[in-house]
């Protein structure tokens, strides 16, 4: 028997296909009169789009937000919140544009609805990240939890299918970790391995067609019960990993988690057989470090750092910042095992296929 804490976070979720339709009401919900949507500049139409449906309950579009949030950034986007008398923020898109709002929610105490179109799972979260000179710092706060989240399958569809499969590797990544929290619950565990399941069903398939609505759906189901795990439970090797390698190297977030899971499993699996057992089974594989990169290489994700933008020489910088701050995982990890880790990382580099043991 385990024991456990759990306490469910306080967010409402409508999934549905045309699910953005309950837009409107949901506002009303939450009271708010004046939203600021936010995007990437990319997905500006859009933000400009859900702008135009809401009228004159819409303050303005703030399109600026990039990865890692930058210090910066999260000023502007504060400052256009205020100058508008925004009370609520609509993120939408992915963990940028979520991240994001919660940079604007964590200062003003604003509502956030989220209205996620890729796989990263933040708008399941208390847990914020802002990069300050090169260096991501990440916590959790209550404030910055959307209060609401909309998931339309139908809103992923332009989500082109490589981004698809590394947003679902990103998402598989919460989940994989969750097995093995410290913190982690029965209930959790289910979510993770049910999560885990329906990303690597729904990989496949978006790859063999990026308009089947169905598969987007399982994406968007499996999305949301991974970043449930990431909300509920910590973390370990794997996402301290992913933030210095994202924060200090400015590499790309989904990708980057692509290219270090299957080498973090393989680093922790013998100090977590019932987890890695769990994923396996969950990926129909035999081995979950092997199932984890066979899933990235056979639908076109980067499984090599080096292929992503990272130089060979800052491996001995990123393991430097790995171990430098100490963080719970299931395999000891410290000063005595820097080489280890950079090891880890040189595998990562490569792009080498982990060993069945």
């Amino acid at each position: 028997m385990q024991d456990f804490i759990f306490n469910g976070q306080p967010s409402r979720v409508v999934f549905g296909a045309g699910a953005l339709r309950h837009l409107e009401e949901e506002l009303e919900l939450l009271g708010a009169q004046r939203a600021l949507v936010l995007s990437t500049p990319e997905q500006q139409a859009q933000a400009e789009q859900v702008a135009d449906r809401l009228g004159a309950r819409a303050a303005g579009v703030f399109p600026r937000a990039v990865m890692h949030v930058p210090i910066e950034t999260a000023r502007e986007a504060r400052e256009e919140a205020r100058r508008l008398g925004a009370d609520c923020a609509i993120a939408i898109g992915g963990g940028s544009a979520t991240g994001l709002g919660k940079a604007i929610a964590m200062e003003s105490g604003l509502p956030i609805l989220a209205i996620p179109t890729t796989y990263a799972g933040s708008e399941m979260t208390p847990i914020y990240g802002i990069t300050e000179a090169g260096l991501k710092k990440t916590g959790r706060d209550p404030r910055v939890l959307p209060r609401t989240v909309i998931y339309d399958p139908e809103l992923t569809l332009g989500l082109p299918v490589a981004l698809s499969v590394t947003s679902g590797m990103n998402a598989i990544a919460h989940a994989a970790e969750g097995l093995y929290a410290k913190d982690g619950n029965p209930v959790m565990a289910l979510m993770a391995e049910e999560g885990i399941r329906a990303l690597a069903k729904a990989i496949p398939a978006i790859r063999a067609d990026g308009r089947d609505v169905e598969a987007r759906g399982d994406a968007l189901y499996g999305a949301w019960l991974c970043g449930s795990v990431l909300g509920n439970v910590g973390m370990a090797l794997h996402h301290k990993l992913c933030h210095t390698l994202g924060g200090s190297f400015n590499l790309p977030h989904a990708e980057v988690h692509a290219v270090v899971l299957p080498q973090a499993i393989a680093f922790n699996g013998a100090a977590v057989p019932e987890a890695v057992a769990r994923i396996a089974r969950a990926l129909g594989a035999s081995n979950a470090a092997q199932g984890l990169f066979d899933l990235a290489l056979n639908n076109g994700a980067p499984v090599a750092l080096r292929d992503i933008g990272m130089v060979e020489a800052d491996l001995d910088h990123a393991t430097d910042i790995a171990v430098s701050n100490p963080y719970w995982n299931p395999r000891v990890v410290g000063g005595a095992q820097r080489d280890e880790i950079r090891g880890l990382l040189q595998n990562a580099f490569e792009g080498v296929r982990p060993n069945a043991g």
